[in-house]
């Protein structure tokens, strides 16, 4: 992927918001790999310019 990624902080309250769009589970927020991590997917979703990429097909395996 050519696109950079960059460590804007993510809102806190949209946090709290988000689920996995597979799971439906929770999230955790990487905040130095600016990803969203589903450890119940096994999936990782980026984080760009403080705005989350939630498409399962664009999201980094664990």
């Amino acid at each position: 992927m050519t696109t950079t990624e960059t460590s804007a902080p993510l809102d806190q309250r949209l946090l709290s918001l988000l689920v996995c769009p597979v799971t439906k589970g929770p999230l955790r927020y990487d905040r130095e790999a600016s990803e969203l991590i589903s450890e119940r997917a096994g999936l990782a979703f980026a984080v760009r310019d403080g705005i989350p990429i939630m498409l399962p097909e664009e999201a980094r395996k664990l």
